[in-house]
């Protein structure tokens, strides 16, 4: 799930996406094509989230260990926010370190071989809740401030999620709790960035055949 500084620190948000030296090897190269294409082909849904699109571009300039937590500059990350099989809330997850209500999701791993898959792998091992069903096209990118090597930048692309009728979700070792919200009543402390989600996956879900 999504580690963030509660606050942006003044000077993290502006580093370059290019080290001064070789980047570590390792990486994902059919993830990184997969990421690439997606955000390549993606139509933002905001000034802002087209922006972070852009500057995340910038950062796979770098070759697939930008996916990774030993590219200092940054690094991708893919969450998602589920909604329920009505539409009518959403669950969210207390992290543990940050103790704000945040959607699910976290770091890409070896095996992942698209971004949604890696954001559909996060909601399923956080939730507890099998037969998750996910929308390939993003609905946000953020870019955050945190804690990974001692300081660095989340690029975080966000998905809609959603959760069959009679789903029961299971609290993971990584939050404190899990919790459905109504989707105009969200719950406070909430991380920055999560409430700006529901308009989009709410508009994803009214798109498809019921």
């Amino acid at each position: 799930m999504p580690d963030a500084f509660p606050t942006p620190p003044p000077a993290a948000a502006t580093t370059p996406s290019h080290p001064a030296g070789p980047p570590a090897a390792g990486g994902n190269a059919t993830l990184h094509a997969d990421a690439v294409a997606v955000l390549t082909g993606w139509t933002p849904t905001g000034p802002a989230a087209e922006g972070a699109r852009d500057r995340t571009l910038d950062l796979l300039a770098d070759g697939p260990v930008a996916l990774t937590r030993h590219h200092l500059p940054g690094h991708l990350t893919a969450s998602a926010l589920i909604l329920d099989a009505a539409g009518e809330r959403v669950l969210l997850c207390l992290h543990g370190k940050l103790h704000r209500w945040v959607q699910l999701g976290g770091h890409c791993e070896p095996g992942d071989a698209t971004l949604a898959g890696a954001a559909l792998r996060e909601a399923t091992e956080e939730s507890g809740i099998p037969g998750l069903v996910i929308d390939p096209v993003p609905i946000d990118v953020d870019i955050h401030p945190v804690r990974c090597q001692g300081g660095s930048l989340h690029h975080d692309v966000r998905f809609a999620v959603f959760a069959p009728p009679g789903a029961v979700e299971q609290v993971s070792d990584e939050s404190e709790a899990l919790g459905w919200f109504p989707t105009d009543r969200l719950p406070e402390p909430l991380a920055g960035g999560t409430a700006k989600l529901v308009a989009p996956a709410l508009a994803v879900r009214a798109r498809q055949p019921r």
